[in-house]
């Protein structure tokens, strides 16, 4: 019997399930051995058996918690897929303000008509079995999640910093460079593909454990960013990450 598998999406561009579309068209061989019960970037029919779940996009609304808790009772495995998913995502820059003057910002006098709250990665809402980060995914660790799952193993992802992979790669760093990088405090696994185009990374796939904030900040500023630049380069992707080091919980 073929694996069942579906795919969900919450607040998010969908960017990361348009990858596993392209990723799916390179590796045929994959749809041999598992069935896709609903996809909806993909087909128009909905299964609701399913034993894997994955998921793309942030919990931003509370009516969303009731899907997403369903989903988790009916999947035997759900997985993170993406960024938004794993840590709220660019959704959860709003975080950082209060919650009425976002609503207002966004919708003006319109804003009592839309429901919404502080955004939120999966793990706040459910227990998640396994991830898959970046902005979008990269379709090679995809393809490999896949076939862990299919052997019974769980998609492990390292929890060593992206400057690894740079080394690895031979990349001149980039604070060597004259630019900044968030590569010491980001999970590796993307093979630093921006800092290999000359763009510092942006940490999409998370903090390590443990990252030593202190230092990365004082980096930053030694390259001459000001605090407000410190905050909004953090707050790209990191803001459920560092709020929750801060001590912080959105309201």
């Amino acid at each position: 019997m073929k694996p069942k598998v579906a795919f969900f999406e919450f607040t998010s561009c969908e960017g990361c399930q348009l990858t596993v579309l392209d990723t799916l068209q390179r590796h045929p061989e994959l749809l041999e051995v598992i069935e896709i019960v609903q996809f909806r970037e993909a087909m128009s029919e909905r299964g609701e058996d399913y034993q894997i779940a994955f998921i793309e996009g942030s919990c931003t609304r509370p009516s969303d918690e009731a899907k997403i808790r369903e989903i988790r009772e009916q999947a035997s495995i759900v997985v993170a897929l993406g960024a938004c998913a794993h840590l709220g995502g660019i959704n959860a820059i709003r975080n950082r303000m209060p919650l009425e003057q976002t609503r207002e910002y966004v919708y003006g006098d319109k804003k009592d008509w839309f429901e919404t709250y502080p955004a939120r990665p999966l793990s706040a809402v459910i227990e998640v079995d396994a991830v898959i980060p970046g902005c979008p995914i990269d379709r090679k660790e995809f393809a490999t999640a896949v076939t862990h799952l299919l052997q019974g193993r769980m998609p492990a992802i390292p929890d060593y910093p992206l400057c690894i992979d740079c080394k690895l790669t031979e990349n001149v760093c980039m604070f060597l460079r004259g630019q900044t990088c968030l590569g010491p405090v980001t999970r590796a696994g993307c093979e630093a593909i921006c800092p290999a185009q000359g763009q510092g990374c942006e940490g999409c796939r998370g903090l390590i454990p443990s990252p030593n904030m202190h230092s990365i900040k004082q980096a930053l500023r030694e390259h001459g960013m000001t605090e407000d630049q410190i905050a909004a380069k953090l707050s790209l992707f990191l803001t459920y990450q560092t709020m929750q080091l801060e001590g912080v919980t959105p309201a």
